[in-house]
């Protein structure tokens, strides 16, 4: 399908956000205030909508006490971060939906600029890369090239030509995302979400952004078994694509 045919005027009204951030949270105690705090002071324009993945620590309790009337706190049983992210898109208001890790990895302060260039170019999605930024790009040298097979193959069966396939800086016209059929619960909701933007002809801009990569004993969930679970989703959706 041709990019222009998934393309659909989105609304202008004074009312509509220009962005809607989705934040996803499961046992983030430790960091969740703090990206609240720079959520709010790099995107006062911005609509929240945060999504407790049913977390056994206090951080349903912590958006609640923090939260602006005009967030949205969530909640739910722990079904996984693509569950969780999939409940959060579908609040979504805003012109531009992108979504926020609640731990330390990704710097709020560098959406406003995702967000202009898209704006400013006209792009319909716009993924942060981090390998276009001289910097630390993995706190464990497996990470960095599993990640680096990751895009690879999904350059390959699709012919995207991106550098950073596994970021979580996705940001993505709203109006198309709610014209995407997103099934997967766990990590391979990323994956699936790429697959099914470049399925419909949609192309995917990269604007360079910063990237503090935290360990596993600092809390990073993603494994070597959601590589493979990453690669299977290309596969699967490269020859049963789902509409």
């Amino acid at each position: 399908m041709a990019a222009d045919a998934v393309i659909i005027m989105y609304d202008q009204r004074m009312d509509v956000p220009r962005l809607s951030i989705v934040v996803p949270a499961y046992n983030e105690e430790r960091t969740i205030a703090q990206i609240m705090d720079r959520l709010y002071a790099s995107c006062p324009f911005a609509e929240c909508i945060f999504v407790d993945d049913g977390s056994k620590d206090r951080t349903l309790e912590i958006l609640r006490q923090k939260a602006r009337p005009t967030d949205t706190v969530l909640t739910k049983p722990n079904g996984g971060k693509g569950s969780a992210v999939r409940m959060g898109y579908e609040h979504a208001k805003g012109t531009y939906t992108i979504v926020q890790d609640a731990d330390l990895e990704y710097s709020p302060e560098e959406i406003p600029a995702l967000l202009e260039f898209a704006e400013r170019e006209g792009h319909v999605s716009v993924f942060g890369s981090r390998r276009l930024k001289k910097q630390k790009q993995y706190a464990h040298i497996l990470m960095y090239i599993g990640g680096s097979m990751l895009t690879w193959i999904c350059n390959l069966l699709y012919r995207t030509g991106l550098t950073d396939q596994p970021t979580c800086y996705k940001m993505v016209r709203t109006d198309v995302l709610h014209t995407i059929t997103l099934r997967e619960n766990d990590f391979r909701f990323d994956p699936e979400l790429t697959c099914m933007l470049a399925l419909k002809g949609v192309k995917i801009a990269e604007y360079p952004i910063s990237y503090h990569p935290r360990t596993v004993a600092e809390g990073k969930k993603i494994n070597w078994k959601d590589w493979f679970k990453w690669v299977w989703v290309f596969v699967k959706l490269r020859v049963v694509p789902i509409s």
